[in-house]
Order: structure tokens, then C-alpha cells, then sequence
């Protein structure tokens, strides 16, 4: 497939380029529930949640929709209990933003008597918000001129101006704030970005382009679009061990409650050493992927009077018929699920 020859870069005729990708936003963009309000609660919401998710995850489980059914504004948010906050949150994983949200309503409500700030310096004053959320909110809640650049849009611009250097380095995030900056459309700053995004999710998604409709083609100076954008050397992947033990008596399960930490307030298999497990039955293991590491999960039948059955800090015992209502990682549910569906069909 060859790709149509640039005419010109976007900042040759920047309001050629702006006019060019409003028009084809106009007639082919998405239906996202978060494009139908102006509510910057809900644009917050929605920001905070596609972070590291994909939006098919967020819109075909349901969650955005679930979310603001319990939580529908600021106030409701602030004062939302951890274990009722991190279940609505369940299996959107990185719970931190969960929290950090829950942080940024109590501050909406406590230093702006519930009112949004629409300005940059107020929104990023809020506890988790960055200079892509702030820049979202701006322009889809208050279609203010702000720039954003996530992946999608650091993407479309390494191509469009054939920039090779890698794109985490600090002067190229320099450069794509700038060149995002003076590509804005001040005049229709919530189209611009939300077309912007949308290019890069569609005609210049990652790997192999599809350059031959894409609506800003005649501005893309790069010649080979599927060798950009050039990332760093990734962080090799740390392969570890997890043991774990099932222990079971009266009909509970020991469960051991998170403290600080990724998994803050969630409920695991209790967490042992492997020399104290591994002489006892295997039941189950499996492997999941957390930040850098690989890890194997392993399940131990371990009996109630047994040494590494002692309970530490954190350890509680939870009736079998209420486990499943706790929030509990998405590994250590599967295994659950797995271990106690075996045990029960055993028995």
C-alpha cells in the first residue's frame, strides 16, 4: 500500500488542517455517552476511567453508565466508603483512580462549593489531576482551548511530522505539547481534540495506518507511518512466585485485607512463604500480569491448624457465602472461583 504524498504539514495552513479534521469528525465520529453532556463531573468520570482502559472495556461491561448511577455528582463521590467506592470500581483495575477521584470531588466540593474550576490552574489543583485530564475537562466540559496529547494524539503528530525520536523522552514531550498546542482550534477546541483522539484510534491507529482515507493524509510528511511513533527500550519483565493459601473451617475462608499499596482495601488469599507451602497440596495456579512483573500464582490447600495458617495482620476469616461480595483482584477471584468450584463439586 503506498501512501498518498503530503502536500504540506499541518502547520504549513493550520486552519486548512483544523477545517479537514472537523469535517470528517462531523460526519464519522463516534457516539460516546460521554460526548452527549458538558457536565465536567461526568467528562472527569469518564477521563479518569479510560486511563489505561480501553473504551470497549469501559462501555461494553457497563461501567461508566454503573458508575454514575451510584455516584451521579461531586457529593455522592466525597462521600462514598472505601469497600462501596472500590466494588463500583471492580475490575477496571488500578484502583488508585478510583480513589484519586473520590480525592478530586471532596476538593470540587470543599475549596469550590462544588463547582468545577474552568480554568487550567484550578483543574490541576485537584488531587490526580495531570495536564491531559486538565486539558480534557477544558475542552469537552467547557470547549475552553486547552491541548491534550495521550498516546492517540502523540501518535497522529510523531506521524505527521515524521518525528522519530523516542517518544517518553522528555523533549519530545516538550515538542508534542507545543505542536499540540499551536495546531489547537481555539475557536472549537471540544471538536478539535475529540477528533484529534479519534484519528489516532481509528485511520492512524497503532502498527500499519490505513493512510489511504485518512481525512489529514495530504499533511502527513511522514513516507513510512507504521515505523512511528519510536518508543524507549522497554523494562524487562520480572518473573515471581506467589504462594498462597486456601484455609478453610466452619464455612470461612481466611482472607487478608491489603494495606497500603496498590491494592490498598482489597482482600487476597492470604500471602505465605514458599518453603512453608510448597510441601502442601497444589490446587491451583496461574499466571497475571501486574506493572513489570509476571507472576505465578499458586494456591496451597493449607489445614486451619497448620503453621502458615497462623493469622497476621490484616488475615480475617469471611464466610463462604459473603466472600464474593468483597473486592478482590481479579487473579486471586478467578482462583478462588476455580479452587471453590472444584472443592464444592468434590464434595
Amino acid at each position: 500500500m503506498l501512501k498518498p504524498l503530503a502536500r504540506q504539514s499541518p502547520t504549513d495552513d493550520p486552519a486548512a488542517f483544523r477545517s479537514a479534521l472537523r469535517d470528517w469528525f462531523s460526519r464519522n465520529g463516534k457516539d460516546y455517552p460521554w460526548r452527549r453532556t458538558s457536565d465536567p463531573y461526568e467528562v472527569l468520570v469518564s477521563e479518569v476511567m479510560l486511563q489505561q482502559t480501553q473504551i470497549a472495556t469501559v462501555l461494553g461491561r457497563g461501567f461508566y453508565s454503573r458508575f454514575l448511577e451510584r455516584f451521579p455528582d461531586v457529593a455522592t463521590l466525597a462521600a462514598a466508603e472505601d469497600d462501596i467506592l472500590l466494588k463500583t470500581w471492580e475490575g477496571l483495575g488500578y484502583y488508585r483512580r478510583a480513589r484519586m477521584l473520590r480525592e478530586s470531588a471532596k476538593a470540587v466540593l470543599e475549596r469550590h462549593d462544588g463547582v468545577f474550576p474552568a480554568d487550567l490552574v484550578g483543574l490541576l489543583g485537584l488531587p490526580g489531576i495531570g495536564r491531559y485530564t486538565a486539558g480534557a475537562v477544558m475542552s469537552f466540559a467547557f470547549d475552553r482551548p486547552a491541548p491534550i496529547v495521550d498516546g492517540n494524539v502523540a501518535r497522529v503528530l510523531a506521524r505527521l511530522f515524521d518525528r522519530a525520536d523516542p517518544i517518553d523522552a522528555t523533549p519530545m514531550q516538550k515538542w508534542l505539547w507545543e505542536t499540540a498546542d499551536v495546531l489547537l482550534d481555539r475557536e472549537h477546541p471540544r471538536t478539535f481534540n475529540s477528533a484529534l483522539m479519534e484519528l489516532g484510534q481509528t485511520h492512524c491507529r497503532p502498527g500499519v495506518p490505513d493512510c489511504l482515507s485518512c481525512p489529514v493524509a495530504s499533511f502527513c510528511v511522514t513516507k513510512d507511518p507504521a515505523t512511528l511513533p519510536v518508543k524507549a527500550k522497554k523494562q524487562a519483565i520480572e518473573e515471581i512466585d506467589e504462594h498462597t493459601a486456601l484455609v478453610r473451617r466452619d464455612g470461612m475462608i481466611l482472607l487478608s485485607r491489603q494495606g497500603r499499596g496498590r491494592r490498598e482495601g482489597m482482600w487476597r488469599l492470604p500471602v505465605r512463604e514458599k518453603a512453608d507451602l510448597s510441601p502442601l497440596p497444589l490446587l491451583h495456579r496461574r499466571k497475571y500480569g501486574i506493572t513489570r512483573y509476571r507472576v505465578s500464582l499458586h494456591v496451597h490447600d493449607c489445614p486451619a491448624g497448620h503453621p502458615a495458617a497462623a493469622e497476621t495482620e490484616g488475615d480475617e476469616w469471611i464466610s463462604l457465602d459473603r466472600w464474593t461480595e468483597l473486592v478482590i483482584p481479579p487473579a486471586d477471584r478467578a482462583a478462588l472461583e476455580a479452587v471453590l468450584g472444584e472443592i464444592k463439586e468434590i464434595a
